[in-house]
């Protein structure tokens, strides 16, 4: 490249050029050479392939990459499991119905509700999409996404304080005889922006309301957190990861001093009756797949358990409680029990979530993914969405013990910036932290579920968008993407879409 240079110095110097246009000119050259063997370095540096890296669930991994990509038992779960796992699976995808109904144990439904079955949200196991939107008045009534609702106070136990007439969860149905609480607005208001190449993007900004309130005003002060239904694979290898790996991670970010600071929320898990650290849930707010199981066929379902054994019928829901002694009246008749599902089915449903196998990486040594992969460490990426785990030892669950995984999460709190906020504490979480989500699996959403919606409330639409919504502790690394030239921008997306 400097001889090209002074090739180029010499011909112009026939041409009659003086010497200090021909110095310049000798310069430039040498320096846009300088520029081209940077440039060629940088796009020749990638990342090397890791033995093992496409195994993502370690031994539990499962090699679909179509539509029932998520809904796969542990690879290496025997055939006795197996069959746990898919009376499991019934429960979790069957639709629950009003009571009283011929079959016991199929009814219970509501009095609110927002879902008949958890895979109304979790669809073939996988990730909710926000509502369709015509307009804020037309949206079509969200199922995968769900409205939290609080008002400032100690939580406690409960991990924040619910509205005093709707509770803790907007429900947009409810059964005959009972109003559902409301409907909700959506409308998205545009954020444009653009990277340092110059290309323009286009972002949106959800923006909520709510409408037809059955049981009067809300709270002037409540805050309302949107939440997607995230896919539900790995779960159990979440849960095995021992805190004191997460514990570890959170000390090692302070001590870099690198901005990035996370930290582990605390929350009380129903089943343990202890304090945990919070590992599922947008804002970590809920520490074991037992929790999240029965306490989302409560909350979601009106479902209840003897874990969670009483519906959210605040005092001024007067329909709601009556239709409540109605059932009450209806199960002693028939000498049920007060609840609505058995410690037999909901242990099967847990074990159900806690065993759904991860699906292998593709294209683990695509020159283009592993260019893609040294960008995501460089733009350190990697020091929140930590790439490798070691499970401990659960004795329940021998098949999810000493597996090393990728799901590319640290599972703490981070500080996400004013754009993400939802204003909404939740345990230890302020209104502006959020999980670290887990990146497992992120490439087969569309095809498992036909969309690329991303994000807590499902605003970005693609990995991009999502990056581009980092803020707070992931604001440098935000800005690293905007400085990237459009084929790095491919490579980076291509990687995490590998996962």
């Amino acid at each position: 490249m400097p001889a090209l240079a002074g090739l180029l110095a010499l011909t112009l110097q026939q041409r009659g050029m003086d010497a200090m246009m021909l110095s310049r000119i000798a310069v430039l050259g040498v320096a846009l050479a300088s520029a081209g063997l940077v440039a060629a370095a940088r796009l020749e540096t990638t990342a090397p392939y890791e033995p093992g890296e496409e195994f993502a669930g370690g031994e539990t991994t499962v090699g679909d990459e179509g539509v029932n990509a998520f809904s796969h038992p542990a690879a290496n779960l025997s055939i006795d499991r197996q069959s746990a796992f898919f009376i499991g699976n019934s429960f979790f995808k069957k639709n629950w119905v009003e009571a009283p109904a011929s079959t016991t144990g199929r009814d219970g439904l509501g009095p609110h509700f927002i879902a008949r079955a958890c895979a109304s949200c979790h669809t073939l196991d996988g990730r909710g999409a926000p509502p369709r939107v015509e307009n804020a008045q037309n949206v079509e009534a969200p199922v995968g996404l769900l409205m939290r609702l609080s008002v400032p106070g100690d939580g406690g136990r409960a991990g924040a304080v619910g509205e005093p007439s709707y509770g803790g969860q907007l429900n947009n149905a409810a059964v005959a005889g009972v109003h559902a609480e409301a409907r909700v607005e959506i409308r998205y208001d545009a954020v444009p922006g653009r990277f340092a190449d110059g290309t323009e993007f286009v972002l949106r900004k959800p923006v909520y309301g709510f409408d037809a309130l059955a049981y009067g005003a809300m709270d002037s002060a409540v805050m309302v957190s949107p939440r997607i239904a995230p896919q539900v694979i790995g779960l159990g290898l979440l849960e095995a990861i021992p805190e004191e790996s997460l514990l570890a991670i959170a000390q090692r970010q302070a001590r870099q001093g690198e901005g990035i600071s996370g930290r582990p929320n605390r929350v009380w898990d129903q089943f343990r009756q202890a304090w945990v650290i919070g590992r599922f849930g947008w804002k970590a707010n809920v520490g074991s797949v037992a929790h999240q199981t029965a306490s989302a066929f409560n909350g979601d379902m009106g479902i209840t358990s003897t874990r969670f054994p009483r519906e959210e019928c605040t005092p001024a829901q007067t329909d709601c409680l009556e239709r409540l002694a109605q059932e009450a009246a209806w199960r002693a008749q028939r000498g049920e029990t007060s609840v609505d599902i058995d410690e037999r089915a909901l242990a099967r449903t847990i074990f159900y979530t806690t065993t759904l196998a991860v699906p292998a990486r593709r294209d683990v040594r695509d020159p283009q993914v592993l260019r893609g992969k040294q960008l995501f460490h460089e733009a350190q990426c990697a020091s929140c969405h930590v790439p490798r785990h070691l499970t401990g030892q659960l004795e329940a669950f021998p098949e999810l013990s000493g597996q090393t995984i990728f799901p590319y999460t640290d599972l703490l709190l981070h500080d996400m910036g004013a754009g993400l906020a939802d204003g909404r504490p939740d345990f230890a979480a302020n209104g502006q932290e959020w999980r670290t989500p887990p990146l497992w699996g992120i490439g087969l959403i569309p095809a498992v579920n036909g969309h690329e919606f991303l994000l807590h409330d499902g605003r970005a639409r693609n990995i991009m968008e999502a990056i581009l919504w980092h803020g707070g502790e992931a604001e440098q690394s935000k800005g690293r993407v905007l400085n990237m030239p459009e084929a790095d921008r491919k490579a980076l997306v291509r990687f995490v879409r590998s996962l």
